[in-house]
């Protein structure tokens, strides 16, 4: 493999700066059949939580204009089953892997960080967009010090670099980086899926069964560019760039944003080969512009006159 493309996030060395985002890649083997998994950078598995989890019940994804809603609501195996089962199954394939997980409360997200202290695992991102149960159904994400005390208990329970998953839906998401940073995010990953709806006019009725749900895709790309450029000129640890990554042209955009490494997800539905795509577009793309590695597109967006 070429070296222009290698890189390192929190010390894990990595084939491709490109790593198949949380829930649309499943834990990865279901994808051998269209990607290299080696070739890529990681792959960040479905959300685990504590318990098995069946998910929201009635429609589940709708489709909308440049991009998709869903309200799948954390269907997952819970870590038991991915401990014993799933995780020995994926680290026989030799990728790194990053497992995405997510608690109803601060002790649910440092027990499951402390369980994931083990080999097979290269990282764990908090899923902090979230309910908090115990404190009123507040959003982690959503609140500057809820975010930094699951950041810190996890950090405090694992030996595992800690990258924490920002959410959009805030008025002011430097502020939450910095208070995840603070308290010890080692990376951060953003951004997630706006909140949106979607009603039937036929029916009347919404077409997700649980009304609302998280809006991903292309549409979401300047929101999400605009947000990397913020947190990375704000902040002093690796950002994964995400949101309506489709094309090497939208990738380009996120390195030159400030992202240190990009995930690809809603695309991944519509081309399951899109992730090498943008693999082989990146590595043309650099030697086109003379360059050696992708690191030297980081962060070089011009905003001067």
């Amino acid at each position: 493999m070429s070296d222009i493309l290698s890189t390192e996030l929190c010390g894990i060395k990595m084939n491709t700066p490109i790593v198949a985002a949380s829930g649309t890649f499943g834990f990865g083997e279901e994808f051998e059949d269209f990607v290299d998994l080696n070739r890529l950078g990681a792959v960040a598995v479905k959300c685990i939580t504590p318990k098995p989890r069946r998910g929201n019940d009635g429609n589940r994804i709708a489709e909308t204009p440049s991009g998709m809603l869903n309200a799948i609501g954390l269907e997952n195996p819970g870590i038991g089953l991915f401990i014993y089962d799933i995780l020995p199954r994926l680290a026989k394939r030799n990728f790194n892997i990053i497992v995405n997980i997510s608690g109803s409360s601060v002790e649910e997200f440092a027990q499951l960080a402390r369980a994931l202290d083990r080999d097979g695992v290269s990282a764990i991102e908090l899923n902090i967009s979230c309910p908090n149960v115990k404190d009123g159904g507040i959003i982690f994400g959503t609140d500057p010090k809820a975010a930094a005390d699951v950041t810190a208990a996890a950090k405090r329970s694992t030996s595992k670099p800690i990258i924490v998953k920002l959410s959009p839906n805030v008025t002011d998401i430097v502020s939450i980086a910095r208070a995840v940073v603070d308290a010890g995010a080692d990376a951060l990953s953003l951004i997630n899926t706006l909140m949106g709806m979607q009603i039937d006019i036929n029916s009347w009725r919404p077409t997700l069964g649980n009304v609302t749900g998280g809006l991903s895709g292309a549409a979401v790309k300047p929101v999400a560019v605009r947000m990397v450029y913020q947190v990375a000129n704000a902040v002093d640890v690796p950002i994964i760039g995400m949101g309506g990554i489709r094309s090497v042209e939208d990738a380009v955009e996120f390195f030159l944003a400030g992202a240190d490494v990009i995930a690809v997800g809603t695309a991944n539905f519509s081309d399951p080969s899109s992730t090498m795509r943008i693999a082989d577009g990146l590595e043309s793309y650099l030697k086109s512009r003379g360059l050696n590695n992708i690191s030297e597109l980081v962060g070089k967006v011009k905003v001067s006159p």
